[in-house]
Formats: C-alpha cells, structure tokens, sequence
C-alpha cells in the first residue's frame, strides 16, 4: 500500500506551501520575487524547496528567457493546471462549505483537552 497512487497524491498536499505556490501559479506565470511578495510570509528557503518538489513532480516549470540580465518565470504545466483546477479546486469548494463546522469541530475538541 505504501506505493499506491493515493499516496502519491496525497504526498502533494503534505508540505504547507506547496499547495499555496501552485494557487499562486494558478494565476499565470510569476517571477520568483512577485511570487514571494504574492504569497507572504514565505521564506526564500521554502520557497527554493516548494518550487523544487513541484517542478520534480511535473506541477511546475521554469521558464528561462535570454535576455540581459537573465530572467526566469515559474508556472503550472498542463499537469499542474488539472491539480490546481481539480483536486485543489475541489478542497477549496468543500473547505468554503464547511469551514466554519471544521473549525467549531477543532474548537470542541480543544475545549475538551484544556
């Protein structure tokens, strides 16, 4: 069961700004700076690290453009478009619906322990 696909897949939601830098590239390619400043809060390392296990899985791509001084853009590939479109779409739908009973769940339980 440790290969399975579903593992795969959910291995793609398991590093917290993976998922935020591919809602960033959602909106089309991004200079690594614009990136940054558009997602906040992130450092430069967890940045070069997200871009990275997303370029490895095929979700993103550099782009380099020959020109001075060099430039480089990062953005989904057509793969990255149907997780982003798809299965992140889908979680941000039901996380809108029932974020509010999640958070009350959460709310309960800690209430509970303390």
């Amino acid at each position: 069961m440790a290969d399975c696909r579903l593992r795969m897949a959910t291995d793609l939601f398991t590093h917290v700004w993976d998922p935020v830098v591919l809602a960033a590239l959602a909106a089309g390619p991004r200079r690594r700076h614009a990136l940054r400043a558009m997602i906040g809060g992130i450092s430069d390392k967890a940045l070069t690290e997200a871009l990275h296990r997303l370029d490895s899985s095929g979700l993103t791509e550099r782009l380099w453009y020959a020109q001075s001084p060099p430039r480089v853009d990062y953005a989904l590939t057509p793969l990255g478009r149907t997780f982003a479109d798809g299965p992140m779409r889908a979680l941000a739908d039901w996380v809108t619906r029932h974020g509010d009973e999640l958070v009350e769940a959460q709310q309960r339980v800690r209430s509970t322990y303390t």
